[in-house]
């Protein structure tokens, strides 16, 4: 008996499911739904009950079934009046389902066990004091260097992401203080090493069998070990000298735990602070994590390094070559180069200004000529050949620019080197997300005062060059792509490379001649011949169509059938969207006019009577205030669920 109860409620229920979603063209969750079916229920029986009271079982005709269907449909109300209701006050998403609260109590938990982590880290690096809101002491230069000891190791012992993130503090010397900047660098290849006995099933899961069935030779102790994986020395089976990357183990778990506090983090800074919205934290911290988790899929940096070869042949800048075949999800096989980590130290008689030129122009070359650029050009990421050439590696990040925006980036260089506030003010429109309000006359003063000062003749170039181009941007309220803040970010990161590199080296006036030189190639009679002629070959079916169409309006003006055809509502979302807005009227109306007529159906005395106490037209009445209330409902749940 209980299974069949249970067997009917289920039925019932689901039936009930299917004819509110047809009369409210909505779909709601199952527990709203299952709330409002029982309420359904609690109130159709004592409905039925009341109706039943007032007829006669024995009377001939349709009338007690007619009266039944009325108590249900008023019990139909009923459930419909508590989703409207439900749908206006507790709106979908405002509390969890079941499910969704199990995964958030089990996220919350793994989450609150990191902040301990964290916090322990910190404590046992001596930074305990600055969580309880000491102010750092930073008088004293003995003390800065002590307070960025500390900092790098707790960054290093907190696993990739914040060594991830100390990579990125290493390259703002604009916001930190030159201890904390050396200090950090540390961290580009100073990283504490995973045991040989971790890192080998990693290694072994991903070629798919045992480590000596590929490689004839394989050194166990890591060449070189960064925030994301370690660099071993190998001989393939088949020959050839290699490097081999293997991804830390374990650390795909500890990065969504970190991600997911960094977001967390920046959606409270942008609630709650001005600053944090002027520059979007919200979504750097998103751009963080998409980059850093591109980073832990190597086959993405294989599909990188190749783009990047390709669009650096012939560059003085060598790439190592991989070996996709051999690479997967957590390893990376490529060709081993000859040379040592740039670190600074460059050997006696090398020419250190024409390294850093052929560095800068490589990455130039890369953004405004190719559109595939290296987006993290640390020192890390950097080598010094045998042969005195660099080589890049690293390519887990790497920048892509269309055509449009490397024309419009263009155009900055040469209005930057023209010294032009205007035209800077208009190709930085085209770069960054230009928004509906803005103030261009403004936007160009300001222009004109960071030409002023950091781009006359006879003021050395710095690195609070680019923390003012920001600001400047920020304040404004313009937005800037994820792609042209890579290049910032990459020419940024490089300016810091190239102080090493080579102190004293001139940014602004190597990208000065470099747009010179560019203008050159692209203003030479062949190359302005060969887009004369580009343009020419593109115009040319236009032209060879024009005479005719200037035929055409000729005549039809001239015979007085010129008509200009003009088509409304061409696209298909204005379509969908005035459609809409007459169902909601119609539905509106029809909701108005069914209720004015139950009232009026209702105050009507006489009429045939259909039992002792109801007549004919105070049922039609009833009936038609139910079906007003069920379209009055359809249009309230379309606004609030729309309002959204």
């Amino acid at each position: 008996m209980t299974v069949v109860l249970v067997i009917t409620v289920a039925v019932v229920l689901a039936g009930f499911a299917v004819i509110v979603r047809r009369l409210l063209d909505l779909r709601f969750g199952l527990v709203r739904t299952v709330l409002a079916g029982a309420l359904t229920l609690a109130v159709g029986g004592p409905l039925m009950q009341t109706f039943a009271s007032g007829m006669d079982p024995d009377e001939p005709g349709i009338t007690p079934l007619w009266f039944l269907f009325l108590a249900m449909f008023c019990a139909l109300l009923a459930g419909m009046v508590f989703l409207v209701v439900a749908e206006a006050l507790v709106p979908p998403g405002s509390f969890p389902g079941p499910l969704e609260s199990a995964r958030r109590l089990r996220r919350r938990a793994v989450r609150t066990r990191r902040y301990l982590a964290i916090t322990r880290i910190l404590v046992r690096h001596g930074l305990g004091p600055y969580l309880r809101g000491r102010d750092p002491d930073l008088g004293a230069p003995s003390s800065r260097a002590r307070l960025a000891r500390s900092l790098r190791q707790a960054l290093d012992d907190g696993g990739v992401t914040f060594v991830k993130l100390g990579q990125i503090l290493s390259t703002r010397s604009d916001l930190l203080a030159p201890e904390f900047v050396e200090e950090l660098r540390l961290l580009q290849d100073k990283v504490a090493t995973a045991p040989w006995a971790e890192v080998e099933p990693v290694l072994a899961a991903e070629l798919g069998g045992p480590v000596a069935g590929t490689f004839a030779e394989f050194e166990r102790e890591p060449l070189a070990a960064a925030s994301i994986a370690q660099v071993y020395r190998a001989r393939l089976v088949a020959g050839g000298e290699v490097v081999v990357k293997v991804q830390r183990p374990g650390i795909a778990t500890v990065v969504d735990q970190d991600l997911d506090i960094v977001a967390r983090l920046a959606r409270t800074l942008e609630r709650r602070t001005r600053w944090g919205r002027a520059f979007g934290v919200t979504e750097l911290a998103r751009g963080f994590a998409e980059a850093l988790r591109e980073e832990l899929d190597f086959r993405v940096e294989t599909a990188n390094m190749a783009a990047v070869a390709a669009a650096s042949a012939g560059e003085p800048v060598r790439v190592p070559a991989p070996y996709p075949e051999l690479s997967g999800r957590r390893v990376l096989v490529m060709e081993r180069l000859d040379g040592v980590p740039f670190g600074g130290v460059v050997p006696e008689g090398t020419d250190r200004e024409e390294l850093a030129r052929t560095l800068f122009e490589t990455l130039l070359r890369q953004i405004m000529l190719h559109g595939v650029f290296h987006a993290d050009p640390h020192p890390g990421n950097i080598m010094l050949l045998a042969d005195g050439r660099l080589a890049l590696l690293d390519f887990g990040s790497v920048g892509r620019l269309d055509a449009s925006l490397r024309g419009a980036l263009q155009r900055l260089l040469v209005a930057l080197d023209r010294g032009d506030p205007l035209g800077v003010g208009d190709a930085l429109l085209e770069v960054v997300a230009r928004p509906d309000e803005i103030d261009e006359r403004e936007l160009e003063r300001e222009l004109g005062r960071f030409m002023a000062r950091h781009l006359v003749a006879g003021v050395a170039p710095d690195v609070q060059m680019f923390g003012r181009l920001f600001r400047i941007i920020a304040a404004h309220g313009l937005s800037v792509p994820p792609e042209v803040a890579a290049v910032f970010r990459a020419l940024a990161t490089v300016e810091g490379t190239l102080a090493r590199l080579s102190p004293g080296f001139d940014v602004v006036a190597e990208a000065r001649a470099f747009s010179v030189r560019h203008i050159a190639e692209q203003a030479t009679p062949e190359r302005v011949r060969e887009a004369a002629v580009q343009e020419a070959l593109g115009l040319l079916p236009m032209l060879r169509r024009l005479p005719r169409r200037v035929e055409r309006i000729a005549s039809a003006a001239e015979h007085g059938r010129f008509g200009v055809n003009v088509r409304l509502f061409a696209d298909e979302r204005d379509r969908r969207h005035v459609t809409g807005l007459l169902h909601q009227v119609l539905l509106t109306v029809l909701a108005a006019t069914t209720g004015i007529m139950a009232v009026l159906l209702l105050g009507t005395a006489g009429g045939p009577p259909v039992t002792p106490e109801v007549g004919l037209f105070q049922l039609l009445g009833y009936n038609l205030l139910v079906v007003s209330a069920v379209l009055g409902l359809r249009v309230l749940v379309v606004i609030f669920r729309s309002s959204r």
